[in-house]
């Protein structure tokens, strides 16, 4: 009896000890680096999710491949055999003070914005930011159509959740329209003609959504520059059907359109509509602007300390657009109900992520250069999708 006993209290010391290594190991931190974790809500732990850094994650994956039938040939990466296509997508951002950004769940979002539509107004980098919506929603609805109604330039029609997302090409928002040189002293100055710009009116591609949209993003910016408009063919500015004296430079006409469209869109559109202004898309050229050489070609995001050098407007880069521009937009938006999405300074990071030489076309490089504006896709517009969709539910609850 005896034996037994003692039997019986050794099997159960042994289960005893057992039980207080587990509860000791799991209580000790992990010692090996984990990828960052998810956030499950972008907004109630992250309040400014626009600051922060990339941080390497070999199991972070994109949605969506190459066989996506929203894309656009010159940013598909993967079918144009774009170099490191999985390392530019294995970075993750992580906003300060937060665990990751968490990846868009198409099926749920999708189910939230049942019976709604979202509109992209402004230039090519608002298409570039609509693609990659458009390719990461079709993966929760295989029977979405391309979309084309309203003045839209390129959408998509979900109907399992009966949700329209589509993009409206404004790319100075305002309405404007060439007008041929039509006096010997225009001739004599060397214009060949001018751009007439209508400050106090809206595009006519987006003229007639202000109640079609419950969602609408708005940008403009990468077309306000004298590489667009040279001295050759300049934008002439107009305002209540008149030409504006004296006539303002082109980023003092920015300024003039933006305070008209702001006005335009707080008087038309309804207040119940979610409104974002989202701010420039950083260019990345190395070596010279795009029609001087300019490059891209790198393997990895730039480092923190890096930026200012490539983007301070007081360095006089060929980079410094976007900073520029953004000074300009938060100053007319301030004190208005669209919210600025500013993807700014998560973007600049990202040289690497560019198309560059990989275009699609045979001669591209040779016509118009590597393109170190728009991005790859999939690649960084997907984080911008991630950020967007937290803002839309946060905004709907």
């Amino acid at each position: 009896m005896a034996l037994k006993r003692s039997s019986k209290i050794f099997t159960y010391l042994i289960f005893l000890t057992l039980l207080l290594l587990y509860l000791y190991s799991t209580l000790l931190p992990h010692s090996s680096i984990s990828p960052p974790k998810s956030s499950s809500s972008l907004t109630s732990k992250c309040k400014i999710p626009f600051k922060g850094k990339w941080v390497f994650n070999p199991n972070h994956k994109p949605m969506y491949n190459s066989t996506c039938p929203f894309h656009r040939n010159a940013w598909n990466c993967y079918r144009n055999q774009r170099q490191n296509m999985g390392q530019i997508n294995s970075w993750q951002w992580v906003p300060e003070n937060c665990d990751a950004v968490s990846k868009i769940d198409p099926f749920k979002f999708l189910g939230l914005m049942r019976n709604r539509r979202i509109g992209f107004v402004g230039d090519s980098l608002n298409e570039n930011f609509v693609v990659s919506f458009l390719c990461v929603l079709h993966v929760a609805d295989g029977g979405a159509k391309r979309w084309k109604r309203k003045g839209a330039w390129r959408g998509g029609f979900f109907p399992k959740f009966n949700v329209t997302v589509a993009y409206h090409r404004a790319v100075l928002l305002a309405k404007y329209q060439w007008q041929p040189k039509q006096s010997a002293v225009a001739a004599q100055e060397g214009q060949k003609g001018n751009y007439r710009v209508d400050v106090d009116f809206p595009a006519d591609d987006w003229v007639n959504i202000t109640n079609f949209y419950d969602v609408l993003i708005f940008n403009t910016g990468h077309w306000w520059n004298l590489e667009k408009f040279p001295k050759e063919t300049p934008l002439v500015f107009y305002k209540a059907g008149k030409p504006m004296v004296p006539p303002p430079g082109i980023l003092d006409g920015l300024g003039v359109v933006l305070e008209s469209m702001v006005s335009y869109i707080q008087k038309n559109i309804p207040s119940k509509t979610i409104k974002f202004w989202r701010l420039q898309s950083p260019r990345h050229f190395y070596g010279g602007d795009w029609n001087e050489n300019g490059s891209c070609l790198f393997d990895k995001p730039l480092e923190e300390h890096q930026l200012d050098l490539w983007f301070d407007p007081s360095n006089n880069g060929v980079n410094k657009e976007a900073r520029t521009l953004n000074g300009i937009i938060e100053e007319v938006v301030k004190g208005t109900d669209i919210e600025l999405l500013d993807l700014t300074h998560l973007s600049e990071f990202r040289a690497d992520a560019h198309p560059a030489v990989w275009l699609g076309k045979k001669d591209a490089v040779a016509i118009w250069g590597q393109d170190c504006m728009h991005w790859c896709l999939p690649g960084v517009p997907d984080t911008w999708v991630d950020i967007l969709a937290e803002l839309i539910q946060y905004r709907l609850k």
